[in-house]
């Protein structure tokens, strides 16, 4: 619903210095794509790897699509005298950029050409860190701004935008400068990363935890959960056994399906057999989980007694409220049929983006820029604009709604992606350069704002790593396993950028017109949830 504030009311949610500590944290967020992503796309092409083997290399980001199966750690699993001395979410920020500091350091030591194998390792190492620090990050940003107006979701989604560019930009622009400077090599730069991540670990060092009862309420539906197993009998042991089946295929198909059967079943049903193999256990599982369910209103009043509590109930109710219970509270609140819909039109927001974001680097050498014409065009510019047109984005969320954001800001970057196709017609011009990077980093940073402050909103305050993790996952998958084929659709285009381009502007009308079919209900959704936070803060 459209605000009332006036534009300088609007601005004073800015003033809170928790959203400087989102945007410090927003700059450790978008750092580990530049050394997986634009720095290591410039090292491979400049190693002679082909365009094809530049654009698979990227399948080390499934990671990032596929980290909420491990998200719920990150509410429940307490980190070894970290989680003691920092608490929850500093423990696993810091644990997690310790991580990539190291990785980090060991790639710098590797020759690209006779140890791709190894650096694709420490690359998902990479990967699974930074998602992982994504998780514990975007959880901190939303229980910090939790119990405030719900209008600071959408200043702090600026916030965490405009750092995240600030590291995958600002920062990015820094590897290709010293790059092409004489003396400096590939691995030295990769160094230099490493010390700029480990600086980035203060942030985390020095603010405070946000304070949150998730443990307490967490607490109770295992209780419900712990009450309800005993008198389920044996069939405790399926649900127990389904989950990691789940959990297992999921996994196996997001990693292209290695040791497939294929003198049983060739590789092109690989991908039919595991989805069907997955709807089957989720039906079952669904089946087993009402039951259960239906037990445990019937069993609520009864009183726990440990003669009746076995060691596997207990860890079953703690595996059904770490995995199953974020997602049954988010379809329960939204009812099936919306919450589906939700999930579909999130994969599908950001699909050209991605198909473009993958292939820029070649797409720059290709056309003619060098890469200093990259850091200063492609990084910096798309830096400070991405910064200040957040601020924009998120002054138009609070003021008239995320959805006429969401709207706004997918045509505009439908539109956008055409001026690339312009800049392979043109060639190297740098002025159409600049120009192309400034729309790009206006029309994406609106667009991000809005869609953060969508998953933000959405969000149960006892399920954040969990739900926001599944949520922003799901985006990242699109992005990730289809745009990963950018390069082989380039290729089976005879190099045809400007075809290229074009195509990558049709695929967010898909989304758009998705959007449009459920406003309604959205909307309302929306509306309810904000105002159940600020009836919270009464």
């Amino acid at each position: 619903m459209p605000s009332n504030h006036t534009i300088k009311q609007t601005l004073r949610y800015f003033k809170d210095r928790k959203l400087l500590t989102i945007f410090f944290f927003g700059i450790a967020s978008g750092f580990p794509w530049v050394m997986i992503g634009s720095a290591m796309s410039g090292w491979l092409k400049d190693e002679g790897l082909s365009r094809s083997s530049i654009g698979l290399f990227g399948l080390i980001f499934v990671a990032y699509s596929i980290n909420f199966l491990w998200s719920p750690l990150a509410d429940r699993i307490k980190i070894p005298w970290l989680t003691r001395v920092f608490g929850q979410r500093r423990s696993w920020i810091l644990f997690t950029q310790a991580c990539l500091v190291l990785a980090t350091i060991q790639m710098s030591q590797l020759n690209v050409l006779n140890e791709l194998s190894v650096l694709a390792i420490f690359g998902l190492i990479v990967a699974i860190s930074g998602a992982t620090q994504d998780i514990a990050i975007d959880a901190y940003r939303i229980d910090s701004l939790a119990k405030q107006n719900s209008n600071f979701m959408a200043a702090g989604s600026a916030m965490a935008t405009a750092g995240w560019w600030t590291g995958y930009a600002g920062l990015g622009s820094i590897p290709f400068i010293l790059v092409s400077r004489p003396n400096w090599q590939w691995p030295e730069v990769y160094m230099v990363l490493a010390a700029i991540m480990a600086l980035l670990m203060i942030t985390a060092l020095i603010i405070k935890e946000p304070q949150s009862d998730r443990e307490a309420e967490q607490g109770l539906i295992e209780a419900k959960y712990l009450s309800a197993l005993p008198h389920y009998g044996a069939r405790s042991f399926g649900i127990l056994l389904i989950l990691p089946l789940i959990i297992a295929c999921i996994f196996y198909a997001n990693i292209d399906y290695p040791y497939w059967p294929s003198q049983l079943i060739s590789t092109d049903y690989s991908f039919t057999i595991i989805s069907c193999l997955v709807a089957i256990l989720l039906l079952i599982f669904a089946q087993q989980l009402s039951k259960l369910n239906k037990t445990i209103e019937s069993t609520t009043s009864q009183r726990i007694t440990l003669s009746t509590t076995t060691t596997l109930h207990k860890v079953t109710a703690w595996l059904l409220t770490t995995l199953v219970a974020p997602i049954q509270e988010f379809f329960n609140r939204n009812g099936t049929r919306l919450a589906i819909s939700i999930l579909l039109f999130i994969f599908l927001f950001k699909l050209g983006e991605a198909y473009l974001g993958r292939m820029s680097i070649v797409f720059y050498r290709e056309v003619g820029f060098s890469n200093a014409d990259i850091a200063y065009y492609s990084k910096l510019i798309n830096w400070a604009t991405t910064i200040v047109f957040s601020l924009i984005g998120s002054v138009f969320t609070i003021r008239y709604g995320i959805l006429k954001g969401l709207f706004i800001g997918g045509i505009a970057m439908s539109a956008s992606n055409l001026l690339f196709s312009v800049m392979a017609i043109v060639g190297p011009n740098h002025l159409l350069f600049a120009f192309t990077v400034f729309v790009d980093g206006f029309t994406s940073a609106w667009g991000s704002v809005a869609f953060v402050s969508l998953l933000s909103v959405l969000c149960n305050k006892s399920f954040t790593a969990s739900q926001y993790a599944l949520m922003a996952s799901l985006g990242t998958f699109g992005r990730v396993m289809l745009g990963s084929y950018s390069g082989i659709v380039v290729d089976w285009l005879d190099g045809n950028w400007a075809l290229f381009f074009v195509l990558t502007s049709l695929m967010v009308i898909p989304s758009l017109l998705f959007l449009y079919s459920i406003r309604q209900p959205l909307t309302r959704l929306i509306n309810e949830q904000n105002a159940l936070n600020e009836n919270s803060n009464v």
